[in-house]
């Protein structure tokens, strides 16, 4: 099986790839995967038959001409599509069909999951405090404690105050220069991750969608959306 997994930055990436190849390996899978992080989630095109722009490099402004390229050559093959990124702003669950939607349009012969992390990827993160405490032993539980799972709430700074001593002058500076650190806050404490002990919802949305799909050979929107 072929599992291929576009993301919408380096530090979704990492945690996305560590859960799916850890899930697969439960299930007993004989796979092989590729990862492939985007600049960001962007917006879907407003002509999305059309060819993307030539410079464009985000996620959604790519999905519908890799979809229909994913389905020219990877149609009725063993393959899985995993589509992760942040909902950010939007409503989860209309982010999560608009995206369905797309894929049952431009890649029919797919099965294409959706991974929606509820604000940020870092709500997956939050939703492992085990694997937070061994990657950051110095970690600060008051911050953890105060954190309601998959709450809209700045994800990514609740993170930051639990387990850097700088936390305010980082979250001061932020974006850009904040990319690297949560890059490598994703890459240390996703090693020790384990799927089976996420409390995360929209994280166990995506599990169960996932899982169905290694079970099932048929693109997984023709029988039920998560």
């Amino acid at each position: 099986m072929l599992i291929e997994i576009l993301s919408e930055d380096k530090s979704g990436a990492v945690v996305v790839q560590r859960l799916a190849e850890r899930i697969a390996e439960n299930e007993g899978v004989d796979f092989e995967l590729h990862v492939h992080p985007h600049r960001g989630c962007g917006s879907f095109p407003k002509d999305m038959d059309a060819a993307p722009p030539k410079f464009a490099s985000s996620l959604l402004d790519l999905l519908p001409a890799k979809l229909r390229a994913y389905n020219k050559v990877y149609g009725g093959k063993d393959v899985i599509l995993i589509i992760a990124m942040d909902s950010d702003d939007n409503d989860p669950q209309e982010l999560r069909q608009m995206i369905y939607s797309c894929a049952s349009k431009y890649a029919p012969d797919i099965r294409s999951i959706v991974g929606l992390s509820t604000e940020e990827i870092e709500a997956w993160v939050l939703g492992d405090r085990d694997a937070i405490r061994a990657a950051y032993p110095d970690s600060r539980m008051d911050v953890l404690d105060s954190y309601e799972q998959d709450s809209v709430c700045g994800t990514w700074e609740v993170l930051c105050r639990a387990i850097s001593e700088n936390a305010e002058e980082l979250i001061e500076i932020g974006y850009p220069a904040i990319g690297h650190y949560k890059a490598l806050w994703a890459e240390t404490i996703s090693r020790y991750m384990v799927p089976q002990k996420n409390i995360s919802p929209s994280f166990n949305t995506f599990k169960m969608a996932f899982v169905t799909a290694l079970k099932n050979p048929v693109p997984i929107y023709r029988r039920r959306e998560f």
